[in-house]
């Protein structure tokens, strides 16, 4: 097989830049590891930043989220039984985020790139990446399941947006990983109930961090804060919505709504970097190349900043002959990773008591938090970064 761009990974990034591709006029194959059913139910993120939005819109990839998803104009803060709302538009000239699950995001892309893309390959495991410093790299993959047989796709250039545990970031010699990992994880449920509240809830408390979220008008999204090594299945229902009361409790009499929990896992909380994100014509994308605790919700939309980086960087390079924005790929998405990488650890570190923090700790958070209620800057700040760093 031969094609001009060949990207590993189903996920959002790899199947947003095979459509930006696509609609430059940029053949391409993507591969996926996992079946449709896997990619298409993995749940993720459910954040979009405003610039996140306005790119599939462009894309041709905006029409069931606009009638689906839920435009949210601010957040709120629990703190010390207090609430305070952060209103995004006002702070940021108009801007604002959407609900719309990963999920979806993958939905609509998948079935653009079925209905008229180029070809996306199912349970097209791949194995390598060889001659990224070549001017003709390959990516040798498995077909149809553990025993189906070797193939291998020649290309101009690589993309890998096949995860962190992908092995396109092991095709990149001599990079260099910036890591942090926390003492805590996100215990995550969904329930079919309405969310207690029009919009995201994030509240600090004594007892942990929680956050009141959601994936539609009648199923909730919520987290809390427990020790990394937890099993979820060590924590009752009962016990869940119990605790979820306390963290969100309020000098007002606000209540949190209870119904059914369908779904419990815990999430992890790492930050991490690579540097470069490039060899030659192997380009890393999303998670092959970084990864940010959810609590400021830049996952998904780092990646989108990265393809859009690089579609655009593809598109330059064949219509003017130049090298000039691939060879600037890197340092380019760097320059907003670890913008959102410095907000992700800010609200992370805002938000959750660690183990073994001191009263002096414990105030300063306080303190950190009413800085936002009392300041417009600070608040702007936190808008600002929440609806999103410019691309590029």
């Amino acid at each position: 097989m031969r094609t001009t761009v060949g990207i590993i990974g189903a996920g959002p990034a790899g199947l947003l830049l095979a459509r930006l591709l696509h609609n430059a006029g940029i053949d391409s194959v993507v591969l996926e590891g996992r079946d449709r059913a896997y990619v298409e139910h993995r749940q993720r993120a459910g954040i979009l930043e405003q610039g996140t939005v306005d790119v599939l819109r462009a894309a041709g990839a905006g029409e069931r989220m606009d009638r689906e998803g839920l435009p949210h104009e601010g957040i709120e803060l629990r703190f010390a039984g207090r609430r305070h709302r952060v209103d995004f538009p006002a702070l940021t000239g108009g801007r604002s985020v959407m609900v719309y699950a990963q999920t979806e995001v993958c939905k609509d892309l998948i079935a653009l790139q079925l209905a008229d893309g180029g070809p996306l390959l199912f349970e097209a495991e791949a194995l390598a990446v060889e001659g990224a410093g070549t001017d003709r790299p390959r990516v040798r993959f498995r077909h149809g399941g553990p025993d189906g047989a070797e193939d291998v796709l020649e290309c101009e250039y690589v993309v890998g947006c096949d995860g962190f545990r992908g092995v396109s970031r092991a095709a990149v010699p001599g990079g260099r990983a910036f890591e942090r990992t926390y003492p805590y994880g996100w215990l995550g449920i969904l329930a079919d109930v309405a969310p207690s509240h029009d919009e995201l809830v994030y509240a600090r408390h004594d007892r942990g961090f929680a956050l009141l979220s959601m994936r539609s008008p009648s199923v909730s999204r919520l987290y809390l804060q427990v020790p990394a090594d937890t099993d979820p299945d060590s924590w009752s229902d009962d016990e869940i919505w119990a605790e979820l009361e306390r963290r969100f409790e309020t000098r007002d009499g606000w209540t949190l709504d209870r119904g059914p929990i369908t779904q419990k896992s815990v999430t992890p909380m790492r930050s991490y970097v690579h540097e470069p994100m490039r060899h030659g014509r192997l380009f890393l994308a999303g998670d092959a190349a970084h990864i940010v605790p959810p609590t400021g919700a830049k996952g998904l939309n780092l990646a989108v900043g990265d393809v859009v980086t690089l579609a655009r960087a593809l598109v330059h390079r064949a219509e003017k002959g130049s090298d000039e924005l691939l060879d600037a790929y890197s340092a380019t998405c760097l320059r907003r990773v670890w913008q959102a990488e410095r907000f992700s650890y800010d609200m992370t570190t805002l938000l959750h008591p660690a183990p073994g923090a001191t009263p002096f700790d414990d105030r300063l958070q306080l303190a950190r938090l009413d800085r936002f209620a009392s300041s417009r800057a600070a608040a702007t700040d936190l808008a600002e970064a929440y609806t999103g760093f410019p691309i590029g």
